[in-house]
Parts: structure tokens; C-alpha cells; sequence
């Protein structure tokens, strides 16, 4: 028997609003409300309303709390302000990406780590049995926080009616405590959507009013509620890794064109630093492939998993995500390709569709980036 997907405070919400639920990591989620492209087109130009409560927060506190986080993540987390957020990895001793995080300093000795849904168990675990020697805690915090994302250029001003948190000065990767609609939260200048945005992370039992309180204030400038789809084609737009698909256990940081995030200066040991600092001289000598931005000519839509082919039908890569793109209006794809052929421009590039050698243009990343 399998165990029936987990339902978030808002769940009833979203079923009042006509979502088309599904099946995601173990939770029951909106995957769209009207159509993917309307949502899509929403954070664009005006702003959408996300149910992000699959995600896994988990508490790390104590005095010695940044350095287990400096021990068991890649980056230099202990350096890191209160109240600014890192994105950052969890990696194996082998290098692979266990999981990418996203880590908030709330205090001097408390963190708050922020996992994929599909690992959260996978990152507990690891900082658990990577907390021994260490003077701090680790715990499971995703029972103890609905997480509720407004992102798009309107989001500012409709965040703005319900708090007197100064936004202006919130810089992006940062978070504020402060109150949203009355009930208190924790305000982040983060999203996955490539625009401006807020991550409000809340208790459970206040989630409905506070997505009340946002719908309602974002009604005169055309918020709508999102699902989980158009958040992967806003993503995909924005060049930002998925987790299972740019990102996975068999590739290391520095295959996945993100060596950026490993901090090899920081104090002390960490966890894969000898396996890290091999694939690292392994990239600079004999770079693997790397992750490129591919658009169609055609109609057809490439997906994951997809052979990427030469001229000759030689298998040259290999579709990670793709999807059609409502921005450029043409479908798009992110693909791991032949360093001799990840130069934007690249003749001869074709991804295999079910038999069919269709030609794509190869482009740099991102596709899409908001004017500031």
C-alpha cells in the first residue's frame, strides 16, 4: 500500500479555486488553476500567488551551528550575515549533489536550511549524521511552516499593503521577521521564477489568511494563483537547475557548471572536499559537458531525457528540461552537450524527437533575465 500524498494548509483552498492537483514528492499540489501560459504570462508582466509547502526547512541552532553547516554543505555558510540567505549544495563524499539549498542566518546560532520536497529526508538525514562533534541541533522544522510565494513585478506593492517591513531595503537573498496580514512570518527576498518576489514563510494555521490577505490585495493589479507547471517553465526561462534533472547525484558541482558555490577557502574540513578538489582540476583540464541553453526552429518540444545529436546523428548530449516557451514563444530546452559544442551558435546542433533530428540554436543561459 502506498501512502496517500500529504495535503498542505491550503489545500482546500486550492481545491475551492478549481486546482488541478497532483502527486508531487510525496505532496498534494496544484500543478495549474486556468492554464499554464496564463499563470505564466502572470509573473511576467503582473504577479502570481505560489503554495510552496512542500519545501523541507529544517532548523540548525546551537554555537557551533555554522560550522556544521560549513562542514556538511560546500559553502562558506559560518561567513554568512544574519538576515541574508546562500544558495549552496549538499554534496556525498564523492561529490555528487546530494541536493541545492537554499540556507537563511536568522541569528547568530540558528539557520535555517531550505530543501527540495523530493530530498528533505535526504538533507535531514545527512546533517544529522553530520552533526557529531559539533555543539548544535538539528531539526525537523517542516511540520512548523507553510511557505507562500508572491512573485512578479507587481509583488513589491501588493506585498507593501499588508506589512510595514521595510522592502525597499531588503536586498535579494535576504529575509526580514517581520508581520504580513497581521500574523507573523519570515520574509524573504527569494523565488524561482526569475522576477522580483517574496517568499513569506508562515505557520500552517495562518496560511489561508495570509493567501487571502495577498489575493485580495493583488486583485487590482491582475494576481492570479500558480501551480507547480508554469513555475517550471518560469524556472526553465530563468536558467535555474532543477533537482533530478540539471542536478543529481552522478554529476558534482563543478559537471553542473555551478563550481561557483563550492568554497574551497573556508576553514577546515567539509564534506567531499578531496573528491571536489579533483573534479574541480578535472574541469579545468578536460572540461566535461557543459549545460547550455537550446531554442527550436521547429514546433516540437524537446523533453528530458532526449538525445542531442551532430550533423551525423552522433549522440552529442542530452536534454535535461524542456518545454515550450511562452516568453520567446518558441520551445526551449536546457541540455548537458560536448564542450566543442557549447558555444552559442554552434552549427549543426539537433535534438532527437521519437526519430526526428530537429535543428536548435545553442544560447547561452539564461534565456530570459528581467530588466532591473
Amino acid at each position: 500500500m502506498t501512502e496517500a500524498p500529504r495535503r498542505t494548509a491550503l489545500d482546500a483552498t486550492h481545491r475551492a479555486l478549481g486546482a488541478t492537483m497532483t502527486d508531487f514528492a510525496g505532496w498534494d499540489m496544484p500543478l495549474r488553476y486556468s492554464s499554464e501560459r496564463e499563470e505564466h504570462v502572470a509573473v511576467r508582466t503582473r504577479a502570481g500567488l505560489f503554495d510552496l509547502s512542500h519545501m523541507g526547512e529544517i532548523t540548525v541552532t546551537g554555537p557551533q551551528a555554522g560550522a556544521l553547516l560549513d562542514h556538511a554543505l560546500v559553502g562558506n555558510i559560518g561567513a554568512l550575515k544574519v538576515g541574508r540567505a546562500r544558495y549552496t549544495m549538499i554534496c556525498a563524499t564523492d561529490g555528487g549533489i546530494l541536493d541545492d539549498l537554499i540556507v537563511y542566518r536568522l541569528d547568530e546560532r540558528e539557520f535555517m536550511v531550505v530543501a527540495n520536497a523530493s530530498n528533505a529526508q535526504v538533507v535531514l538525514d545527512a546533517l544529522a549524521a553530520r552533526q557529531a562533534g559539533f555543539d548544535a541541533a538539528v531539526r525537523d522544522d517542516r511540520d512548523a511552516y507553510a511557505l507562500i510565494a508572491v512573485q512578479g513585478p507587481e509583488s513589491p506593492g501588493i506585498l507593501k499593503k499588508l506589512t510595514d517591513a521595510d522592502l525597499d531595503g531588503l536586498k535579494y537573498y535576504a529575509g526580514l521577521p517581520g508581520t504580513v496580514a497581521g500574523v507573523q512570518a519570515l520574509i524573504a527576498r527569494t523565488g524561482y521564477t526569475g522576477e522580483d518576489g517574496f517568499e513569506l514563510f508562515v505557520r500552517p494555521a495562518d496560511a489561508v489568511a495570509v493567501w487571502e490577505a495577498l489575493t485580495e490585495a493583488g486583485r487590482d493589479v491582475g494576481l492570479v494563483p500558480c501551480g507547480l507547471s508554469c513555475r517550471d517553465t518560469l524556472r526553465l526561462e530563468a536558467g535555474m537547475p532543477l533537482y533530478g534533472h540539471e542536478l543529481t547525484t552522478a554529476l558534482t558541482p563543478f559537471d553542473a557548471g555551478l563550481g561557483r558555490v563550492v568554497k574551497f577557502e573556508k576553514e577546515g574540513d567539509f564534506v567531499g572536499r578531496a573528491a571536489l578538489e579533483g573534479a574541480a582540476e578535472r574541469a579545468e583540464q578536460n572540461p566535461p559537458r557543459k549545460l547550455v541553453g537550446l531554442v527550436a526552429e521547429g514546433r516540437r518540444v524537446p523533453r528530458a531525457g532526449y538525445p542531442v545529436v551532430d550533423a551525423d546523428g552522433t549522440v552529442i548530449g542530452e536534454v535535461t528540461s524542456g518545454a515550450p516557451s511562452p516568453t520567446l514563444g518558441k520551445p526551449i530546452a536546457m541540455a548537458y552537450v560536448d564542450a566543442g559544442y557549447a558555444t552559442p551558435g554552434a552549427e549543426g546542433v539537433r535534438v532527437d524527437i521519437r526519430g526526428t533530428h530537429e535543428p536548435y540554436e545553442v544560447v547561452a543561459l539564461p534565456f530570459y533575465k528581467r530588466q532591473k
